[in-house]
């Protein structure tokens, strides 16, 4: 299954490693670290500000979608084990 996560991008649930909201990324030197180490798998998604961030393997999304709306649409699909949601 996939979730649609900004722009047209859809990615598939087994992939989706975390979803970060953007409070937890601000408040958070680690993952600011994290987002910094990965800066060339970056994909901002929002126009504007972006809500929450989703984590795959080899990409990064900055997605315009609250953490919520994405773990709402990811839930709706047969559960993934690893999907972690902060």
């Amino acid at each position: 299954m996939y979730v649609h996560v900004g722009e047209d991008i859809l990615v598939r649930t087994k992939d989706i490693i975390a979803i970060i909201d953007k409070e937890s990324v601000n408040s958070s030197p680690f993952v600011k670290e994290f987002l910094n180490h990965h800066s060339q798998h970056v994909f901002n998604l929002s126009k504007g500000s972006f809500k929450s961030i989703v984590v795959t393997e080899e990409k990064i999304y900055y997605s315009p979608l609250a953490s919520g709306t994405l773990k709402k649409r990811s839930t709706k699909m047969p559960a993934h084990e690893g999907l972690t949601f902060l």
